[in-house]
């Protein structure tokens, strides 16, 4: 596997099928695209995993983090995430922080990030916001 940066219109179509397959394209579009940090998990040369980085002044909020369904649950995000977290750790940045599905919570919880919010919803879909100290 081969993690690297992307450009952000190559996150769109994991970003539509795994994470909001009933809506419009666009709606996987994030404001702040063109100047967020974007990273792909390959394998044999598939892109099987986007993530995608928005940067303020010492926080980085991760945003539109979507596996391949053929390729979860094997360990690909857990590396992408630690990948993006050292990347962090090598700059400014104090803080890195997501709104994280309920459903994922565990996952999350692996890498130390902790729950700082109250339960809220996106179209239904119940999250939390995470974070952890850089």
């Amino acid at each position: 596997m081969e993690i690297r940066t992307i450009s952000w219109e190559q996150t769109i179509s994991l970003r539509h099928s795994v994470l909001w397959p009933s809506k419009p394209r666009e709606y996987c579009y994030v404001e702040g695209d063109v100047e967020g940090l974007h990273f792909g998990a390959f394998i044999n040369g598939v892109l099987v995993c986007v993530a995608s980085v928005y940067l303020t002044i010492n926080k980085a909020r991760l945003r539109k983090f979507a596996t391949d369904t053929k390729y979860q649950h094997q360990g690909i995000g857990s590396k992408m995430l630690a990948y993006i977290i050292q990347s962090l750790k090598n700059s400014q940045v104090e803080y890195f922080w997501c709104d994280a599905r309920a459903s994922a919570l565990d996952f999350y919880k692996r890498f130390d990030m902790r729950i700082c919010s109250e339960r809220f919803y996106k179209t239904d879909v119940p999250y939390l916001k995470m974070e952890v100290a850089l």
